[in-house]
């Protein structure tokens, strides 16, 4: 498990009763017996955007030797995982029952998940959809936000958190072609820790538009040659974007819960230099949450894996240990 090596890692592909097929990461800890014995908690990392399962190169080693089995997906729409072409299937309803079907696959009655990013927003509405198959939840920059009682467009989020302004050109059909055709530019500005402003659009077809970085590039140029490589079809991750109505209305129908269990622990990491981890939505998720821990990362931006890698690594082993008693 070599994270600069992603052939280091234990790859396999599988057939989920959903019927889709996965691509993902599933290391085991030496001790693990033959008989896929629960006994020995299951880990399910959920990446974001645009992100693989290679955003959890640094922690599925030491995890795995701390005693964990580590299993990392890519999300559907990513690497080697299907990717389908209608916007529907990246809802989140599909996305969960795929991850519960990928937990059948590994033996996992239960897991600990932690998703980062759009991750995070999905591990989150796994614990409502799912709540059975939790042992405990970490969120990573992204805060939980509950299932709202009104559909809210997309262009009334962006008008109240501008920040979000390039969710609307994610989100238009037309960002696929051009990000395609723009990708290398595209993804090192994604890990550039940049805080793109004005037209985003004009920032990733326009060369001549240079956005400083904030702090060095995140990514080496092997690892950028690897994740590009594994992001040539760009129309399955930007979906995800593109389901804000379609994620109320399932939620709607099967009158999703709009809190998390009220014993399930919870573990929120946020970096301060992250604007996607808002301030007002973090003050609701201290209300909601009963089981809240928090980890804020001094002087950390939102790829926080990579940027505070051991304080990550750390801090989830340390709070797993302070809940093991409780799970």
């Amino acid at each position: 498990m070599n994270p600069t090596d992603p052939a280091s890692f234990n790859h396999r592909t599988e057939r989920l009763s959903t019927g889709r097929t996965y691509h993902f990461i599933d290391e085991k800890p030496a001790n693990y017996p033959d008989d896929s014995s629960p006994s020995i908690p299951t880990i399910v990392c959920i990446h974001g955007f645009p992100d693989l399962w290679y955003g959890w190169r640094y922690q599925i080693g030491p995890w795995v030797r701390a005693g964990y089995r580590v299993v990392v997906p890519d999300m559907l729409g990513y690497g080697g995982t299907d990717k389908p072409l209608a916007v529907e299937e990246y809802s989140t309803q599909k996305l969960c029952a795929d991850l519960a079907a990928l937990l059948d696959v590994v033996g996992a009655p239960k897991a600990i998940v932690i998703g980062h990013d759009w991750g995070s927003y999905v591990a989150g509405r796994f614990a409502l959809w799912h709540p059975d198959r939790l042992l405990a939840l970490g969120l990573f920059s992204i805060p939980f936000s509950a299932p709202t009682k009104q559909y809210i467009p997309l262009e009334d989020i962006v008008k109240k958190v501008p920040n979000y302004a390039y969710q609307l050109y994610f989100a238009d059909p037309e960002s696929t072609k051009e990000i395609e055709a723009n990708l290398e530019r595209f993804l090192r500005l994604a890990f550039a820790n940049l805080r793109l402003k004005g037209n985003i659009r004009q920032v990733i077809v326009n060369p001549g538009v240079t956005q400083p970085p904030t702090r060095r590039p995140l990514l080496t140029e092997d690892e950028l040659e690897y994740v590009a490589s594994q992001m040539r079809n760009m129309n399955g991750p930007l979906s995800y974007y593109r389901t804000t109505k379609i994620r109320f209305e399932e939620e709607q129908a099967a009158q999703l819960p709009g809190h998390l269990p009220a014993k399930l622990p919870v573990l929120h990491i946020w970096g301060d230099k992250d604007p996607t981890a808002r301030p007002e939505t973090l003050g609701r998720m201290k209300k909601e949450i009963v089981r809240l821990e928090e980890i804020k990362l001094p002087n950390v931006g939102h790829w926080i894996m990579v940027e505070a890698r051991n304080e990550v690594t750390r801090g989830v082993l340390e709070w797993l240990m302070m809940t093991k008693s409780k799970l």
